[in-house]
């Protein structure tokens, strides 16, 4: 692999295949090394997905987050699907997380920073290596890159090649991306356009376009002042970065380049990349090699971590304290966010870390309904509803929210304002892997966080005023 001489730059005892020497979790089990030793080293000369100016201004954006400024909206598929790469899909995720910001950005007077769960999130941890079905058994699936979702020992084989197929599918929709935020589609003269077909009748339709109306009015006021969208670049485009896990550790050690202007090592298979909450032991392969790269990183943070325990991950991830470097993740489940959320917020307070905090609703609510895995809706935004108050408690900021969603009208969590039941739960779940939310469920969940954003800056400023 290229680039093994350690930099000026990168941390101690560190290279971008020093975590082949660590205990590592999560990896899959390749039959033919020689293989996948080829596919790896072709990738190491293949372009970058993204490159170290665009993750320096995301860690800029979450420095700004960390110190209370701004709100981070992160999510998308649970795990991307080579089947489905369709502009279309593409479009319409994209459709949904303009409106969700736009939603926080007005209702909350907050700037927000987004970051798509795309062009990337291939690989899945799963809770067991194997599967067994009818006395057979198979590795279970770890996501495209990793293996095939069919239920036999050819698909479930692991295949390097696979990894060509996400570096391809990778840029592919990074490009449409780049267009439809650089290219016009992102103008604010457009919210009214971004509206779904099927969220339109919806009770979360009808509140958005009241929202979209209000934002018109606006506009037009600022064009008869003088600024318009065609003056000011910040009304007709916008930024979207790209994250996913780091769980397949050969593939971004291929994509680990050093930037010329700095020296520092990256990992250019997204702007930012994260730690799940089965492979965050520090002594580990994924710790090993993330703490490395000067991406910004995000830590999931579950009821199994303790409060020294974080603190020792911090240390190792980012020893100089740097703002923007450490978004923690927290996915505790609704009934569980009193019992641990507290402890992390005090300890990294007294000993003056800067981090965003982020709320994973998603991955402590999951349950089995109806012979499907689910996610009920009113558990979702009781884990938000928990985060936000426990901030506003402790006077830190809920700085965040990490979510699986998708732009098309699945029918896989229950609930809602038009509410999926767990009979029609077999209309259209669609998901390889674990429950998403639908636009008009991800667009209620925008406004319940936009109060709350509401309700902590009203907080804020009586206590300074007090």
């Amino acid at each position: 692999m290229k680039n093994e001489t350690p930099l000026r730059h990168s941390a101690p005892g560190w290279s971008p295949s020093s975590w082949r020497s660590k205990p590592v979790k999560q990896i899959p089990d390749y039959p033919d090394a020689a293989a996948l030793e080829a596919v790896e080293t072709r990738l190491a000369s293949w372009p970058p997905l993204v490159f170290a100016g665009e993750a320096r201004a995301l860690k800029a954006e979450l420095a700004e987050i960390s110190e209370g400024r701004g709100f981070l909206l992160q999510g998308g598929d649970c795990a991307e699907a080579f089947a489905e790469h369709h502009p279309d899909g593409i479009r319409d995720f994209f459709r949904v997380f303009l409106q969700m910001a736009v939603v926080l950005t007005y209702g909350s007077a907050s700037s927000v920073t987004k970051v798509g769960r795309i062009a990337g999130q291939f690989a899945k941890p799963r809770s067991s290596p194997m599967e067994k079905r009818d006395g057979l058994e198979l590795p279970s699936y770890k996501g495209d890159i990793v293996n095939d979702i069919a239920f036999t020992p050819e698909g479930r084989t692991p295949d390097p090649q696979r990894m060509e197929m996400a570096y391809r599918q990778s840029a592919a929709t990074l490009n449409l991306l780049r267009a439809f935020a650089q290219g016009g589609y992102a103008n604010l003269d457009n919210v009214h356009s971004w509206m779904l077909g099927f969220v339109e009748d919806s009770p979360q339709g009808h509140r958005y376009r009241a929202l979209a109306d209000r934002i018109t009015e606006a506009l037009e006021f600022m064009r008869a002042c003088g600024v318009s969208a065609e003056s000011t670049p910040q009304l007709q485009s916008t930024e979207l970065y790209t994250s996913h896990e780091a769980l397949l550790l050969g593939y971004e050690q291929a994509f680990t380049r050093v930037d010329s202007l700095t020296g520092d090592y990256y990992s250019t298979s997204g702007h930012m990349i994260w730690i799940g909450d089965r492979t965050r032991q520090p002594d580990h392969a994924h710790v090993e090699y993330c703490r490395g790269v000067n991406n910004p990183l995000g830590l999931k943070c579950g009821p199994s971590l303790s409060p020294d325990g974080l603190l020792e991950l911090l240390d190792i991830l980012n020893p100089h304290n740097e703002a923007g470097r450490m978004t923690l993740i927290c996915r505790f489940g609704a009934d569980k966010v009193l019992d641990h959320l507290p402890a992390l917020i005090r300890a990294v307070e007294r000993e003056g870390k800067k981090v965003v905090w982020s709320c994973d609703p998603m991955h402590g609510n999951t349950i089995s309904a109806a012979g499907f895995k689910t996610r009920p809706f009113d558990r979702i935004l009781k884990e938000v509803q928990s985060f936000f108050a426990v901030h506003r408690a402790e006077g830190t900021h809920a700085g965040g929210i990490h979510i699986e969603m998708t732009g098309t009208n699945v029918t896989e969590c229950t609930g809602g304002a038009r509410a999926v039941t767990e009979e029609t739960l077999s209309d259209r779940y669609h998901t390889h892997c674990d429950p998403r939310l639908n636009a008009e469920q991800a667009i209620e969940l925008a406004f319940l966080m936009a109060e709350n954003l509401q309700a902590e800056k009203r907080d804020r400023t009586a206590r300074k005023a007090a």
